[in-house]
């Protein structure tokens, strides 16, 4: 063989041994190093069931279970294993088209990637678990998984307990891809704020598949198989029959109810009105149920009580009392002309509801008969104090009593979304008045009106430190977390500080305030809290108000504000009560404060407050305004509608509605496309006058 062939001889056997060590390094690192091929057998032979964990179980004070577990099963789908799919059978099955079950499979792979398991629908009904359990071998690459859900034995809280729902992207990524898509997180309320404790841990079981996709038993026996842990529970202030009482006194009326327990800070029962059935947030309709609510313009959603922002009127008074004795500007005994009108300002306002000779002949006089006079004198005594040198100085120590007594700041309740209200610094009047105002100018913030707003919970929270004479416990709903470490002190501990913020005010100052709370009751103007053999303290509240409806400015019924703590002596209970638009404190916040003491501290209510707490859950105080604002909400939503997709399905039955509420006679013509095209392009909404008269109707 010439010598160049045997060269060339060389150079190809050598390429193929190079060639064969490449392969067999290749094959070494692919199924002994790398384990993808031991992988991809897995994911053909085995799934790995997601376990989710049962949630912590929230209890009442008396040890009631007011939120529990229920097993129901989400459907997962795996996209890479949907092979040799009978679409169309699957489809029917599931009640969904085509073009929704592409859409979920690619979303799933966009989400979580093809060979992780996805939820492809949660909460499944019974019937439709039953359907896919028979027929689960026609289609590879989906199984079901249980998933424990949240129930509400007492259908009540809503507001307090909050809901989950599965965790979105946003969650995903602020919990550093903690959760996973599939896992569920606390959405509001104490399952928010008590996530961690609530949430427990996931497991994962690794089942045999066999060749028609059924789930056969446990790979390995179970020896990788990791259980669930569940979450921990929690013990809360809250009495669930408190809480049933004040949601059926709150039925059809917007507003909110809060009950504190002043020597711990624990609230007993909160309530905003309107509110829901906590059991429609659970469960295979609840993004339906969800849907429903937040289009609800009477915000059922609304936690009232601690976002609502509400002039707390007369209520304020005493918290006003306390300012002056503290100051010096007055005592006991001051008392000042209750002639129906305070003039010292000019104007002859603020007018008095209650007037009359003696009315504010001494400070508990003053309160008992609510003088609106005295009030606003008081206010501009405390802000012209001499020794602050000039309205502003005096205007901001009073702000900074305010934010002692709770008001304008955030309390720090253990739920989410608390709002501060507010209490207006002398910036806001700075640039209101160019910096040329004076005592006269606000003075109706001596009387709880003019800027001032306060929360429910504020106002019940001002009741504790009156009750207890200068000092409060932040409010909060859990009292204590089962197996409590010293980790869960980071949420409990803030809740167990005594805060001593006016401590200073002097007892006598705060007996005098509470001798005339008491007189409220027993001579002044919310004698229909009175209850037999429990002293009473408390104070009514009646604030104006109004609403921009339609671009015009709507004067609606007084808010009736009621605030009051019992028993005078070792106070046990104090409330703040809401009702929008139902005229006088003593008219229903009175009657519903009474009826809460009564049942907390008797255990039981008499007859007499039986047959009230019938008359007023039966009384619908809705504010007749909401039909207009809901009208006025759907209609836009269903004109938004036909400009994006040109479907005139909901519009329609706005439009006709238009022609009967102006008392339109329909023409016998049919309507030509020109026609409708002009009907849709006017306004879809009732007419102006008749909605006013309806509201004026109301209103008389």
């Amino acid at each position: 063989m010439p010598v160049f062939n045997q060269s060339r001889s060389r150079i190809i056997r050598l390429i193929f041994l190079v060639a064969f060590i490449i392969i067999i390094a290749q094959l070494f690192y692919l199924q002994i190093v790398s384990g993808e091929y031991s992988k991809l057998a897995m994911n053909q032979a085995v799934f790995p069931k997601i376990v989710y964990p049962e949630r912590g179980i929230i209890y009442d004070r008396k040890g009631k279970a007011i939120l529990n577990n229920t097993i129901m099963y989400d459907l997962m789908v795996t996209p890479a294993e949907v092979k040799n799919f009978d679409t169309l059978s699957f489809c029917r099955m599931m009640e969904i088209d085509t073009a929704q079950f592409n859409a979920r499979i690619r979303d799933a792979i966009i989400r979580n990637k093809a060979i992780r398991p996805s939820v492809f629908e949660d909460l499944l009904t019974p019937q439709m678990q039953a359907r896919f359990e028979e027929n689960s071998w026609r289609y590879p690459g989906f199984a079901l998984v249980e998933r424990p859900v949240r129930t509400y034995p007492y259908n009540v809280a809503a507001h307090i307990l909050g809901y989950i729902n599965e965790a979105d992207p946003k969650d995903i990524e602020r919990s550093g891809n903690f959760y996973r898509q599939g896992d569920y997180i606390g959405k509001s309320g104490l399952e928010a704020t008590y996530e961690k404790i609530l949430m427990g841990q996931r497991g994962v079981q690794y089942m045999i598949k066999d060749n028609h996709n059924r789930l056969v038993g446990r790979y390995k026996e179970g020896i990788l198989d990791t259980g669930a842990i569940a979450g921990r529970g929690l013990r809360t202030h809250l009495d669930i029959e408190l809480q049933q009482l004040a949601e059926k006194l709150m039925t059809n009326k917007v507003g909110a109810v809060v009950a504190i327990d002043p020597k711990t800070g624990g609230i007993l029962a909160m309530t905003s009105g309107p509110t829901f059935n906590p059991n429609e947030l659970t469960g295979p309709d609840k993004n339906k149920n969800y849907s429903g609510l937040v289009l609800d313009v009477a915000g059922p959603l609304l936690n009232r009580a601690i976002k609502g922002q509400y002039p707390p009127g007369s209520t304020f008074k005493p918290l006003g009392a306390l300012v002056a004795l503290d100051e010096g500007v007055i005592t006991p005994s001051y008392g000042f002309p209750c002639p129906g009108r305070y003039t010292l300002c000019g104007h002859g306002k603020p007018a008095c509801t209650h007037s009359g000779g003696g009315h504010a002949a001494n400070l508990r006089l003053s309160i008992a008969n609510s003088c609106n006079s005295y009030y606003a004198h008081v206010y501009r005594l405390a802000v012209d104090n001499p020794k602050y040198g000039n309205v502003k100085n005096g205007y901001e120590k009073w702000k900074e009593y305010m934010n002692a007594f709770g008001l304008g700041t955030r309390l720090g309740i253990d739920l989410p979304s608390e709002d501060k209200a507010n209490i207006p610094d002398t910036a806001a009047y700075n640039r209101e008045y160019r910096g040329a105002w004076n005592s006269c100018t606000n003075l109706t913030l001596g009387i709880g009106q003019d800027r001032m707003t306060a929360t429910p919970l504020q106002l019940a929270n001002a009741m504790c430190i009156i009750a207890n004479k200068g000092y409060y416990y932040t409010p909060h709903f859990v009292q204590k977390i089962d197996d409590e470490t010293e980790d869960d002190s980071v949420f409990l501990n803030r809740y167990r500080r005594k805060h001593e913020v006016l401590t200073h005010i002097s007892d006598e100052a705060y007996q005098s305030v509470i001798d005339g709370m008491q007189d409220v009751v027993t001579m002044g103007t919310a004698r229909i809290a009175m209850i037999p053999g429990i002293d009473v303290c408390a104070k009514t509240g009646t604030a104006q108000n109004s609403r921009i409806i339609d671009g015009k400015k709507l004067d609606l019924p007084n808010n009736s504000m009621f605030v009051c703590f019992a028993p005078k002596e070792n106070p046990r209970i104090a409330i703040a009560v809401a009702v929008e638009n139902a005229g006088f404190g003593a008219t229903w916040g009175g009657p519903i404060a009474r009826i809460l003491m009564e049942k907390y501290l008797n255990d039981t209510i008499q007859e007499k407050s039986k047959a009230d707490v019938e008359r007023i859950a039966n009384t619908n105080l809705m504010p007749v305004y909401l039909k207009r604002l809901q009208f006025i909400e759907d209609s836009t939503r269903a004109r938004r509608w036909f400009d994006t997709y040109k479907d005139s399905t909901y519009l329609k039955k706005y439009l006709s509605f238009q022609k009967n509420v102006n008392n339109k006679t329909p023409s016998k013509r049919k309507n030509t496309p020109a026609d409708e095209k002009k009907n849709m392009s006017a306004a879809v909404l009732p007419d102006e006058k008749q909605f006013r008269r309806n509201i004026n109707q109301s209103v008389s």
